[in-house]
C-alpha cells in the first residue's frame, strides 16, 4: 500500500481488478467521468456510483479531498495501485481518479464492488 495519507484501507489485488475492469466496462458501455475536477463535480452533485482512485497520485493533496467527499455522499471508493493502470482502462495515459456514473454492462460487478466496500470500511 503507497504511505499516502488519502489512503484510508488496504484494497486487496482481487477487488482492484475488479474495479479496473469495472472502469474498463462502464467506460465502453456506461458513463463514467475521468480525472480529479470531473470526479469532484459528480460526487459533490452525488451522481457517482463508484469512485476509484490512484494510490500513486503526486502530490497526494491532488485526491486528498476524495475519499472525506465520498464519505460525506456516501459513495463507494475503492483504490488500485497506479494511475497508469486507471488511465489505461480509459484509453488515457493515467488518471488520478474516475467517477462510475452509469456501470453499463458492468451492473452485477458495481453492486458487488459496492458489498465489498463496506467490507473493507469495517
Amino acid at each position: 500500500m503507497a504511505n499516502n495519507t488519502y489512503v484510508k484501507f488496504e484494497t486487496p489485488e482481487e477487488i482492484r481488478n475488479k474495479a479496473l475492469q469495472l472502469v474498463e466496462v462502464a467506460s465502453e458501455t456506461g458513463k463514467i467521468r475521468k480525472g480529479t475536477n470531473e470526479v469532484t463535480k459528480v460526487i459533490e452533485r452525488g451522481e457517482a456510483k463508484l469512485v476509484v482512485i490512484a494510490e500513486d497520485v503526486q502530490p497526494p493533496e491532488v485526491v486528498l479531498h476524495i475519499p472525506l467527499l465520498c464519505e460525506e455522499k456516501g459513495i463507494p471508493y475503492l483504490y488500485v495501485q497506479k494511475k497508469d493502470d486507471l488511465g489505461q482502462k480509459v484509453k488515457l495515459k493515467s488518471s488520478a481518479a474516475i467517477a462510475i456514473m452509469e456501470p453499463g454492462n458492468g451492473k452485477q460487478l458495481l453492486e458487488e464492488l459496492g458489498e465489498k466496500f463496506k467490507e473493507l470500511k469495517k
